[in-house]
Parts: C-alpha cells; structure tokens; sequence
C-alpha cells in the first residue's frame, strides 16, 4: 500500500531525509519514530505530495505520487500535528462541512459523522463548540474528520499529542479497528511509549536515516539480542535450576520473589521444550512468557549503536 524507494529531501545545504526506502502492506500499523528533527515529518509530507523531494520513487495504492498526485491523494488520509480548527463551528457542522467538500451526499452524511464520531469517542460532543474541546479532543475530531472520505492509506502525524489517558486509549483502539478493516496506517511520533501497544511494525530514524525498519518483534529481537522469559515457580526450585543450568538455550537468571529471569536465546519452539521440561520434572510453573522489550529500550539501543 506505501512504497517508498531511495527518498532524498534537501532543504537548501541540509539533507533532512537521507535515502530513505521502506514499503508497509495493507493491515499494519506501521510507527515512524525518532527524535525531533529526525526527518519523520518531512517524509510524511512527501507521502502526501505536500513536499517535492529531490529525488526517489513514492508509490500509494501502486500510485506514482509525483506522476499522479491527484489519483493518489484520493487514497490517503492525512492528520498534520496541530492542524487548523474552525472554533466558532459546532463538531457536527465541523464535519459536515468537510464532509461536503469530499462530496458525501447530504442525506448520508448524518449517518458518517455519527460512525466516525463514535469510532474516536467523541459521540457526547456532536452538539459542543469546537472552541470547547480540549487539545486531546481536537486532536480525535480531526482524525474523524480524516476518515470521512474513507480514506485506505491514513498519514498520522504526532496523533496522540496532548491526549489525556483516556484520549489515547480511545485513539489506540481506533487505530486498531483500522488495520483490521485492511488500511494502511503510518503513524509518526516522538512518544515512544503510545505506539509500543498498537504497532506491528515500526521504522526508527536518525538524522534523517531510516537506521532500522521491520516488525516489532523482529526488531527487538535483532537489536535486543537474546531474549528474556520470566517465569514464576511455585515449588521444584531445585529441579528448575538444574534444568536452566544445564539447558544450552539459556545463560543466567535473576531472581525477584518467586519470578525468575531467564536470558534465553530461541524461538518459541525453544521455548515450548523448556516449559514441558519444566513441567515433566514436577516444577509448579504458575506464568511463563517472554518478557516485551518496549520500543524505549530497542530506540535508546539503536541510538547507542549509532552514536557508537
């Protein structure tokens, strides 16, 4: 659904994106993170067809953005980071307004607001001033107002900012439904913590470099190196430390209580003959998982290995 090749933007001396290739499929959630100043929004305004880059190829539902910027843009929805209001409009007419502009018949349109409003939750606020809501709620009303068109490709840049709690749990959902319906959606943010829940695959850029781009656990993997199983031991302490010091899959372990961390080095399989180990010698297991390393930690080990 994006597919982006060699994308280069100078802005005068400076090179703000740097060569930049990555391609996001139908169905994922895709999180372009990175610190300020990273080339992130300037990537996504060339996704857009807002920004000429200098060079490289930037297909949208297999459309030449730069040879077709028209066709492709009826294909994407795209939410800015502080994008204008119209205060002085109540949320219903904030919509229909634009919904009239995407060309949504009159009668349908009643029945599109009220789909788009519940799906950001903000149903209670069809009849508030816009000037009334918070930055969160501003933020949840000019994603309903991207979805009108039915957009397949959404463009979301720092999406959850300045969302409450409950603001951001409301938008985690959304973007979910979202992919499940079969859209692409890139979502661009610094706040590594609200894309580590609904991400299934992200892209971290670095002075203007796209420096790692896969799958969340895939990432984490590969960056992380071996990974870590916790898991918690009613009885058989014995019989579990004799199985974890002699297995060759896992190194050392730490103890908090009666939860145990377990360096292990492979896959689920591995895994799985561990715990029947586990449980064939009589050890009272209670939880055994793999411990989710968060995008923090796979961001700050990149950014570390960069600056190396």
């Amino acid at each position: 659904m994006i597919r982006v090749q060699d994308l280069r933007i100078d802005y005068d001396d400076i090179c703000a994106v740097d060569d930049v290739s990555v391609e996001i499929q139908a169905g994922e959630v895709y999180g372009l993170i990175g610190p300020n100043g990273a080339g992130k929004t300037s990537t996504i305004r060339a996704l857009v067809g807002l920004l000429e880059p200098t060079y490289g190829e930037i297909e949208i539902c297999g459309i030449d953005v730069r040879e077709h910027p028209q066709e492709a843009a009826r294909e994407i929805g795209f939410m800015p980071d502080f994008p204008p209001m119209y205060d002085d409009l109540l949320v219903w007419e904030f919509l229909d307004l634009f919904a009239g502009s995407y060309f949504i018949p009159k009668a349908k349109r009643p029945d599109v607001i009220e789909k788009y409003l519940d799906l950001v939750g903000l149903t209670r606020k069809y009849f508030r001033l816009v000037a009334e809501l918070s930055r969160g709620m501003r933020q949840r009303l000019m994603l309903a107002k991207t979805l009108l068109p039915d957009p397949q490709v959404l463009l979301l840049d720092e999406p959850a900012s300045g969302m409450d709690p409950n603001g951001r749990a409301d938008l985690k959902r959304a973007i979910r439904r979202l992919a499940d319906e079969g859209r692409t959606v890139l979502v661009s943010s610094h706040i590594l913590s609200e894309m580590n829940e609904f991400c299934t695959s992200i892209g971290i850029m670095e002075m203007g470099r796209l420096v790692v781009s896969g799958r969340v656990d895939e990432i984490a993997s590969k960056v992380m190196g071996a990974g870590v199983l916790e898991i918690e031991i009613i009885h058989g302490l014995d019989e579990f430390q004799q199985i974890v010091a002699e297995s060759d899959r896992t190194e050392n372990f730490e103890k908090d209580g009666r939860v145990f961390e377990v360096v292990f080095d492979g896959d689920n399989n591995d895994a799985a003959e561990l715990l029947s180990q586990l449980v064939e010698a009589g050890v009272g297991v209670a939880s055994f998982a793999r411990r989710k390393d968060s995008l923090e930690d796979v961001f700050l080990q990149v950014g570390a290995q960069e600056l190396s």
